[in-house]
């Protein structure tokens, strides 16, 4: 356990401090983050390279001027979708010139990105209903999987959509090339083995670099690196014979300079209105994603400290306009890593740096072991995060919240993966707000929340709810929780309240766990006379009399 009575200082004084402890923790994460740039900038359609690029810039840069303190800033598996779409929509076909167009998009989604953070819009997830949020997430996960099975598996399906894709799987499975999908398949029994192993001990060594040492020794003893063909030839008769090219196609292709691995932006589509399309869906996705993260990770924190969300969401949209203009993919606040950062003993913003160097270091000085890792490997790494986005307990999660969260969840997983991730997200919001009005919410207060804040007694802060409270008019409410001192007691009455969403009621319990983390005392009354539609502590409820 951390000891929670002591705060790390930050800045300077905090590296002459915990410079140990940061670097052990950026070393640790260093070795998570190299296969899984590598990975998610190829599944984005952009060159291996540049997930490295935004992991450097946002270790070195980023960490130096966010408002958080454990969290890791990098490409994550959320925006491969978005960027992919980018890199096809806008290239009509041509990979390169698509690549260039959305970086040009990722510079300008980026300074609003930054201009959001400026303007204090940190709270803007908020009003984003949690099972559509989910939903997109999921939806996420299973266009990862659809998509890097065929990698992992050694074969290019002949599809142009989607559904096409996810359809040709069989296809895939029958046709799989041995030797690669020996290598993928193992990989991804790896990481199913580390996920369900209860030792400690096993669990400090990272998962992805074991994926990644075997696939590399596999690839030595298929001989990879040289371009050759084999025959199938299986014992049973009933199975056809199949010859197969092996080479370095299957392995990762990075510059042997560094310095060459940067590009820059073509803003020459910037009249066009399918490229504000997507400059509005990186920012909106990359945004939400991030702020989201960054929240999560600072109910992680030993310290119990709490993120400057708009300072946070400035740096990361100033760090992908630099991302943009050199080359690289845009980052967020990154979960997984930033977990593994926590876990690891990391104390301040300065193992994010020293994750940065260690990345920046090692590519500069050892491309060629880079060359040397299989995509297989890469793709099995992105099949077992696609897994957990749209896993079964998800789904399972959302139910035991009530079957209209799952519907929504449900509804919005649907829209994505029959249009996009905007619209998606839309239809799912508009499912939410049928529901509302289902219960017979009232127009007029769907977007303005009856409230009132007063200080009943000296530290004593009553807020009393009525009308509907949901999430299209939450945002005031947490722009009035924010300036309220902390270390007091924070009473919320929601008595007058007639209905109160899911995405209202984990908003409130997440702001008493954090202001209870931070010294104060929080908790919700009022609730007696409200019925729940289910057993789950934030279930939707509306009050019966």
């Amino acid at each position: 356990m951390f000891p929670t009575r002591f705060t790390p200082k930050t800045g300077l004084a905090g590296l002459a401090e915990n410079w140990r402890a940061d670097a052990l923790s950026g070393f640790l994460v260093f070795l998570i983050a190299l296969p899984l740039c590598l990975g998610i900038s190829m599944a984005s359609g952009f060159p291996p390279q540049a997930g490295i690029i935004t992991a450097v810039v946002g270790g070195l840069l980023v960490s130096r001027i966010n408002g958080s303190f454990v969290t890791i800033t990098g490409p994550a598996a959320g925006l491969i979708v978005v960027i992919l779409d980018s890199v096809q929509a806008l290239g009509d076909g041509d990979a390169k010139a698509g690549y260039h167009y959305t970086l040009a998009a990722i510079v300008c989604a980026s300074v609003i990105q930054m201009l959001m953070g400026v303007m204090k819009a940190g709270k803007m997830s908020a009003f984003f209903p949690s099972s559509a949020v989910h939903g997109m997430l999921a939806a996420i996960g299973i266009i990862i999987m659809a998509k890097q099975i065929h990698v992992m598996l050694g074969v290019k399906p002949d599809a142009q959509t989607l559904f096409e894709t996810i359809g040709a799987i069989p296809a895939s499975l029958r046709d799989m090339n041995p030797e690669v999908a020996i290598i993928g398949v193992i990989g991804l029994l790896i990481l199913i083995a580390w996920s369900l192993a209860k030792s400690r001990r096993l669990k400090m060594i990272p998962a992805p670099l074991v994926v990644v040492i075997i696939g590399m020794a596999l690839a030595q003893y298929y001989d990879l690196d040289d371009e050759h063909i084999y025959l199938f030839l299986p014992d049973y008769p009933f199975l056809p014979h199949h010859e197969f090219t092996i080479g370095p196609k299957f392995l990762v292709s990075i510059p042997q300079n560094f310095l060459s691995s940067f590009a820059f932006p073509d803003f020459s589509l910037i009249g066009s209105s399918m490229f504000w399309q997507q400059v509005f869906a990186i920012c909106l996705v990359g945004s939400l994603e991030s702020l989201l993260s960054s929240a999560a990770v600072d109910k992680l924190d030993p310290y119990k400290r709490a993120s400057d969300l708009n300072r946070d969401l400035a740096a990361v949209g100033f760090g992908n306009i630099i991302c943009g203009l050199i080359g690289g993919m845009p980052m967020i606040a990154e979960i997984v890593r930033s977990s593994a950062n926590v876990n690891n003993g990391a104390r301040t913003g300065w193992a994010n740096f020293f994750h940065g160097l260690f990345l920046l270091t090692f590519v500069a000085l050892f491309p060629r072991v880079i060359h040397e890792i299989p995509l297989a490997s890469l793709a099995a790494l992105l099949v077992f995060t696609g897994y957990r986005l749209a896993s079964p307990l998800e789904f399972k999660k959302t139910l035991a919240i009530g079957w209209d969260q799952l519907t929504v969840f449900v509804i919005t997983i649907v829209g994505v993966l029959a249009t996009d991730l905007l619209i998606g997200v839309a239809i799912g919001i508009a499912a939410e707000f049928l529901f509302h009005f289902w219960r017979s919410v009232n127009w007029a207060q769907v977007f303005k929340l009856h409230r009132d804040v007063v200080e009943s007694a000296p530290g004593v802060y009553h807020v009393r709810i009525g009308g509907a409270a949901f999430f299209a008019n939450y945002l005031a409410l947490k722009g009035d929780l924010a300036k309220l001192p902390r270390g007091k007691t924070v009473i919320f009455d929601l008595s007058e309240s007639w209905c109160v969403d899911h995405t209202v009621m984990e908003n409130l319990h997440d702001y008493c766990e954090d202001y209870e983390a931070n010294g104060g005392h929080a908790e919700i009354r009022g609730l007696d006379q409200h019925v729940a539609t289910s057993k789950h502590p934030l279930a939707p409820r509306k009050r019966s009399v």
